[in-house]
């Protein structure tokens, strides 16, 4: 595969997606079809299916290792659909979260085992790993205080809704993802301002995928 596969991570109000779709205008009139962006879950109409299901505040009967099968499930249509086709197109694939926010999510905020949801998405993906990985840090409370004063209820899930306790289990999780994978991890600091977000995210991708821009 010729292609970069670059993920954006981060805990609930760290402002990723919006940062990530700056980003993607800014990079679409450079890039044109070399740029591929996607999400999980989601990405394609048989995991935006499954992304539904998981997502719906009115599923509050589902068991967690059910929703950690329904995330690697996703993840599996969503790679060999749509990952995969792009790398070996020679895209550049920036996509809203992966493999590590199972793990942070499932695995340290449902208590069910980083390590369980691990090997669960190694069999769901093959063991393919994003080149790089931008995680936007961010304190819990400020994060949970953004979508509390600013995220549309219609836009609240079942995921943004847990408790704080839930929360600072997340992050924790992702804390020792970074520690295992600090080479493949690269941190920004949300808490700035929006605008040198958006600034530091787009020095990070010229500098991790400089050859899309050799000619731009």
């Amino acid at each position: 595969m010729t292609g970069k596969f670059i993920t954006f991570e981060g805990p609930d109000g760290a402002g990723k997606t919006s940062v990530m779709n700056e980003v993607v205008n800014q990079f679409q009139k450079q890039l044109g079809d070399h740029l591929i962006v996607t999400r999980e879950p989601g990405g394609n109409k048989i995991s935006e299916q499954i992304r539904r299901v998981i997502l719906d505040r009115k599923n509050t009967e589902m068991d967690y290792r059910t929703e950690a099968l329904l995330y690697a499930a996703a993840r599996r249509q969503h790679l060999v659909e749509t990952i995969l086709p792009a790398l070996q197109a020679d895209k550049l694939v920036l996509c809203d979260r992966y493999v590590d926010s199972s793990v942070a999510y499932q695995g340290a905020g449902r208590e069910i085992g980083m390590q369980a949801v691990a090997r669960m998405n190694e069999f769901a993906t093959e063991k393919i790993l994003p080149y790089k990985t931008i995680y936007f840090d961010i304190p819990v409370e400020v994060g949970l205080n953004r979508i509390a004063k600013h995220r549309d209820s219609s836009k609240i899930d079942r995921l943004d809704v847990e408790t704080t306790a839930f929360h600072k289990r997340v992050h924790q999780g992702y804390m020792k993802l970074i520690g295992e994978y600090n080479d493949r991890f690269i941190i920004i600091d949300a808490t700035q301002p929006i605008e040198k977000v958006i600034q530091d995210t787009t020095d990070v991708i010229h500098q991790i995928a400089s050859e899309f821009f050799k000619e731009s």
